[in-house]
């Protein structure tokens, strides 16, 4: 005779797994009237945990994994704080993880997750395609994905509509004289990067300019990829008269650059920036700039990341918030 496992149980009482390891671990956040549907299908299953299944689902209940692509780059700072604040609220503990953009790194920390039994993960993957949270789902540990998309797996997700602001930031530079607007684009498997490319391209067909493949130029989201990109576009003859910058980090290298070639902004050439660069104090003054709500994605990803660890069943749920120019 098969073993009874979670996954049946939670089959017969129509619940996620997460939420038979939830009860089966007393936790606070299930609803009473799941607790009975689980606690029913147990004794009619007859299910049995092994000594050491029990100890796996006994540790780390309530404890959150946060796993970001780069702990360096200043958006996360906030985003952190906006999870964290909302975490701890509900009694839960938050391990921070940081994979520098690595498919390997990223793995090994789902891996962690999955061996520690945390409640959920919140995680901004790497890759569009290639992260893989299938450990996840099989341990019935629920994720929620913040500022980036899986297209592997149909998940919970929290960001910004970065298509929109990035036309908004196009059309706005195209107000202020702009016409050959050079465009430093981020990695091709990042969704963010794939749909502020749009959003540009969305700009100029909006304010009836061409898109010229020639002033586009992909970078990496980090600084140097942003100088060496910058530096491709200003040996262009005519050079750009304006910059758009689809990162941060990218935004410093690419200020860098403007400095190795004797240009100023916005006297000489104007610059736009997707991320609000005020922390970096002098660089921004004289940039156009889409500020992302940072800490209210943090906030929301773990709110929604929650409501699956009480064992709530819904589609899942895409959380689009709205980016500003500043």
């Amino acid at each position: 005779m098969a073993q009874i496992t979670i996954k049946d149980v939670a089959g017969r009482a129509g619940v996620s797994p997460a939420t038979v390891s939830r009860v089966l671990n007393h936790g606070p956040t299930v609803a009473e009237e799941l607790r009975e549907r689980v606690l029913a299908a147990v004794r009619e299953l007859g299910y049995r945990p092994s000594s050491q299944a029990r100890f796996l689902r006994t540790r780390a209940t309530t404890l959150l994994g946060l796993i970001i692509s780069d702990i360096t780059n200043p958006f996360f700072t906030s985003m952190v704080r906006g999870a964290e604040d909302a975490a701890s609220k509900a009694g839960y503990s938050v391990m921070l993880a940081n994979t520098d953009e690595d498919l390997e790194k990223e793995q090994r920390y789902i891996e962690v997750a999955a061996a520690e039994n945390m409640a959920g993960v919140i995680l901004s993957p790497a890759s569009a395609t290639r992260t893989s949270i299938s450990l996840l789902a099989e341990r019935g540990i629920p994720v929620v994905t913040v500022d980036r998309r899986l297209q592997t797996a149909k998940v919970d997700r929290v960001g910004v509509n970065n298509v929109k602001a990035a036309q908004d930031a196009v059309l706005r530079l195209v107000d202020q004289g702009c016409r050959r607007i050079g465009f430093i684009a981020g990695p091709t498997e990042v969704t963010t990067a794939v749909d502020r490319l749009a959003g540009y391209r969305h700009g100029l067909r909006a304010a009836g300019l061409a898109y010229r493949r020639e002033l586009v130029v992909r970078g990496d989201y980090r600084i140097e990829g942003g100088r060496a990109a910058a530096a491709d576009l200003l040996r262009l003859k005519p050079r750009p008269d304006a910059l758009f910058v689809s990162n941060n980090l990218m935004a410093l290298g690419a200020a860098t650059a403007l400095r190795e070639y004797g240009l100023r902004y916005p006297e000489d050439i104007t610059l736009a920036v997707f991320d609000d660069m005020r922390w970096a104090l002098g660089l921004s003054d004289a940039m156009t700039l889409i500020s992302q709500p940072t800490y209210e994605m943090g906030r929301l990803a773990v709110e929604l990341l929650l409501r699956r660890v009480s064992g709530e069943g819904f589609p899942p749920r895409h959380v689009v918030l709205s980016a500003v120019l500043v």
